[in-house]
């Protein structure tokens, strides 16, 4: 059966134009991040491919760290919130919608005034803003969330996103959820378990 058939629409990505569209987007937003006065690496001079330290001026500077697995929880949650809500769009514009929302979640992320917040409300206080190939990499992790989503059985989709949030609530006491309300609803009783007061 061919795959424009309309019962296997919808089920598989058009590899090649999604990799060249994601490609472009993430060159375009790696060049809207420069404009905006953020670094191409680490202020250190470095470039690191995994950072483990959370409460450090490094964090968000190298390749991966941490927060690398929220952004991954985030592909995950817009391939299941699309699918549950828009089931007939096409896979491909479903991609096009989750990767344009990271995209938007890494240029206000960068700004002064979410930095700012994230140092003043967040257990991030060490928290600089991402280097340009932190924020790549952010958008691959979302990407790949949104492809594994897409192609791993939904039992084992719904264990990895428990993983992901789990290890990052284990680990460094932070996570996607705890991120996004401590953005939008600081708590002193939260601030002061992620500090292990």
């Amino acid at each position: 059966m061919h795959l424009s058939t309309p019962s296997l629409k919808n089920t598989h990505l058009a590899v090649g134009p999604v990799i060249v569209g994601a490609l472009l987007v993430t060159l375009a937003t790696a060049l809207l991040l420069l404009w905006m006065g953020r670094d191409w690496i680490c202020f250190c001079g470095t470039v690191k491919i995994w950072q483990h330290e959370v409460f450090s001026y490094e964090n968000s500077q190298h390749v991966a760290d941490f927060y690398t697995f929220s952004h991954m929880l985030h592909g995950i949650l817009a391939y299941a919130l699309l699918a549950r809500f828009w089931p007939g769009m096409a896979l491909e514009t479903r991609f096009a919608i989750g990767t344009l929302t990271a995209v938007a979640w890494e240029i206000v992320e960068n700004t002064n005034f979410v930095i700012e917040r994230f140092r003043i409300v967040t257990v991030s206080q060490h928290y600089l803003g991402d280097s340009i190939i932190n924020s790549v990499f952010d958008l691959f992790a979302m990407m790949a969330g949104f492809v594994l989503a897409r192609y791993l059985p939904i039992y084992a989709t719904l264990v990895l996103a428990l993983a992901l949030e789990g290890s990052m609530m284990l680990l460094i006491r932070d996570g996607l959820g705890l991120s996004t309300l401590m953005l939008i609803w600081p708590m002193d009783a939260v601030r002061a378990w992620q500090w292990g007061q």
